[in-house]
Parts: structure tokens; sequence; C-alpha cells
């Protein structure tokens, strides 16, 4: 029996279909690490949105003619030798019984089945410059059929992506996504205290990294959203850092940006915290004005408020700490408009978040910037880095890069904070890792 859940999806994507039209969607191909073994497989986002289907080698088709509506799937035929190397598959029986296909086929039969299946409509629904392979695989399809026109056969002449309908679908989460995402953010949470707590000068960061991946598991998440970032000292000033080979240091602020993915869902979290338990006076000038500018662009978030909000409102917050502390000298309004900001913050101030950890949706509509609506989830991560070769600033503030990033719902009332339950004030950071 299909899921209720998976079937709203299919509905929803029905009623934006437009009638005589097919909308296909192909599984994540499987990918080596090396010779002939496969990275941990997961599913792509958008087919397990729309089938709950994890085998790769499977193709979705949804069919709109004449107000009729069919969801088909292609997968693999059950086959006990193959199984006993790789375990069970679904096999085309339970796909009809469990994941509600109208038809079920093997994927064999593709190349013969699918010109078929394109007989009749006019406009055909994929995800455009993604999967070149099943895009070619959709065209000589067409191709095929086009050899029939002559015998009145209807065949394709309109091509839309597949993410004008997907993405604006999943932007809005269900109280079933959102109850996923809370248990995702839970388990993170759970994880980043541990690691704060569990912290020692001399350990190295992939130490910390490991904390962080027990928990995880510990708590039900099979694996991480995103690949961690645990940044000690200097290294906490490149963005994306994900070696996590060095050694943590006495006075070294230590950022972990890291998130469990749960069912799909993902959560990310970035917080930052002294390495032997104490924030020396100038790590702690910064990250309290980060954490300003968090708090306040957090206690913004409103419906039927602009996406940019938060971002304006911490970049006014920094600039004005920044000239405070005078690494920055001038007019704020002036040193925003010319980013004189940008050798410190170079990054906007948060990303949708949903089934993928940079979520689908758009930003802007038309020009303009989108505003809120419940059940929108997205960051809000402000960060200052001072990376220890910036000669322009007074050398007692290199080497501190600091990034705060917590995870928002848009609610009917105004907000709520997903991953509220890790500790971010200096004071409760401290206390935290005394109790060590």
């Amino acid at each position: 029996m299909q899921n209720p859940i998976i079937a709203n999806r299919h509905q929803a994507l029905f009623n934006q279909m437009a009638d005589n039209s097919i909308a296909l969607i192909c599984a994540a191909p499987m990918q080596y690490r090396n010779s002939d073994t496969e990275y941990p497989y997961r599913q792509n986002s958008h087919f397990y949105y729309l089938t709950g289907f994890e085998e790769s080698a499977s193709i979705a088709v949804f069919i709109k003619k004449q107000g009729e509506c069919q969801f088909i799937l292609f997968c693999q035929d059950k086959d006990p030798q193959a199984e006993q190397w790789t375990g069970p598959r679904v096999g085309l029986q339970d796909a009809v019984e469990k994941f509600g296909a109208s038809f079920a086929f093997s994927i064999d039969d593709v190349k013969v089945k699918l010109p078929e299946l394109f007989k009749g409509t006019s406009i055909v629904y994929y995800l455009i410059n993604t999967d070149k392979d099943f895009e070619r695989k959709i065209f000589l399809s067409i191709q095929t059929l086009s050899k029939k026109v002559r015998q009145g056969v209807v065949v394709p002449h309109q091509y839309i992506d597949l993410r004008v309908i997907l993405d604006e679908n999943r932007l809005i989460k269900s109280d079933d996504e959102l109850q996923l995402m809370r248990k995702a953010c839970e388990m993170s949470a759970h994880a980043h205290m541990k690691a704060m707590q569990q912290c020692q000068v001399g350990m190295f960061e992939y130490e910390l990294e490991a904390i962080l991946l027990q928990e995880f598991y510990r708590h039900g998440s099979r694996y991480p959203a995103y690949s961690s970032i645990v940044a000690t000292g200097n290294n906490a000033c490149t963005l994306h850092y994900t070696r996590n080979t060095a050694q943590i240091k006495n006075n070294d602020l230590v950022l972990i940006d890291a998130g469990a993915e749960y069912q799909y869902y993902a959560a990310d979290i970035t917080r930052t915290f002294p390495a032997n338990g104490k924030f020396t006076k100038e790590q702690q000038s910064i990250y309290e004005l980060v954490l300003a500018s968090q708090t306040a662009a957090i206690e913004q978030v409103a419906p039927n408020t602009p996406w940019d909000n938060a971002q304006q409102t911490i970049l006014n917050i920094l600039v004005q700490g920044l000239v405070d502390l005078k690494i920055l000298q001038g007019e704020v309004k002036t040193l925003i408009e010319e980013k004189a900001y940008f050798p410190f913050y170079m990054h906007n101030s948060g990303h949708w978040l949903g089934m993928d950890v940079h979520d689908v949706g758009e930003y802007k509509m038309q020009g303009t910037w989108r505003h809120l609506k419940p059940g929108m989830v997205f960051t809000i991560e402000p960060g200052l880095y001072i990376s220890e070769n910036n000669l322009n600033v007074e050398e007692k503030w290199r080497g501190i890069g600091v990034r705060i990033e917590d995870d928002i719902v848009v609610t009917k009332q105004g907000f709520d904070v997903l991953t509220k339950d890790v500790v971010k004030t200096p004071a409760e950071i401290e206390k935290l890792m005394k109790s060590r």
C-alpha cells in the first residue's frame, strides 16, 4: 500500500502538470570510490521525494493524459543470485503493491517501453542538464517515436524543467517533514554538545569529527548531511575546510560545522568554542559581535518578511562592530556600499534547508527577494574570519574565525529555532566545557 505522504506528493505534481504531458526522473547512479568499491548509496532527493524508493537503476514516470494520471516505475527485477551479493531488491510486484505504481517494468525494458509512454503527450518534464545519459535516453525514445508521426502519432514538442514544480513544492515543509527535521536537529545538537565537552588541547580535528559521527549514528542517523567541518585556529578562516587533520592548540578557537541526516532530512549547525574552555578577550569580542548579529537577525523572522532582512541586519551589526573594534574605519553605510567588510565576511546569511543541506527553492521572485511563509526552513549563519595572513589588522585579531549557525522554521506566529538545544553564549559554552 502506497505511503499516503507520497500519494499526496503525486497528486500535487499531477495538479501542476499540463494535460497530455509526461514527467520523468531518474534515480541517482552508484558512485565508485576506487576500483569496484562504491561510496555509500544515497538516493537523488527529488526522486526519493516523489517515490520513497531507495534503489539505484530506477526511473519514475508520471503521465497525465486527458485528465487521467498514472505513476509507472522502472526498477530491477528480483534476482536471487545478484541479491546474494548486494542484498534484496524490491522487485516489480512490490513496486506496485508497496510503492503505489500503476505499473512496474524491468529497467532492462526501458529502451522498448519508454517510446510507447511518450505517445500522445506533447509536453515533457524532466530535470534538465542533470544527467546526460538519462537525457540521451529521453531523446532517443522520442526520436524512435517520431518515425510514426505520419501514422498520426503525437510526439512531444515542449520541454520544461521539472524543478519548476518540485523546487517550489519542496520549499514548504509539511508537518511530517518538520518532525523529521526536528529529529535531525536534536541529534545534531546533542553531538555538538558532546564535541564541546570532550574537546582537549592536543587532540586532532578528526578526533572531534569521530565524536560527532558516533553521536549521529547512536541516535539514528545513518550518514552526516554533509562533510563535517572541524577547523581549529586559522583553519576556521577557510569556509569549507574539511581536511580535519590539524592538531588543536592551546588558545585556539575550534569551529565545527556539522549536521546529521535523518531519513533524508538535514540539520546544519555551526558552533565556535575555545579549545581550552576559556575565550581570550579578543576571541570573545569577535564572538559576541557575531552572536549579536545572529540574535538580531533571528528575531526579525516572521511570515511575509523579505528573505534579505536577515542579511541586511547582520551586515549592519557586523560592520558597526568592526568599526567599534577599530578593525574597519569609516562610515558604516559607506563601508557596506563599498563591501569593505568582504575580507572578514564573504558569504550570505543562510540558505534553505531540507532534503539537501543547501535545499531547493528560489531566493528571488521576478527580481525581488521572496517573502517568507510558514513551513520554510533555513539557516541563519553570520561569521567573521580574520586570517593570520591579513596584515591590515592588528596581530591580536589574526587567526580568529567565528561562525554561529542555527536552523529556523517560519511559523504562523513567527519562528522556531530547531537547533536551540546547543549552547551558544560565551558563558554557557565555558560552563559546559568545565563540566567535562
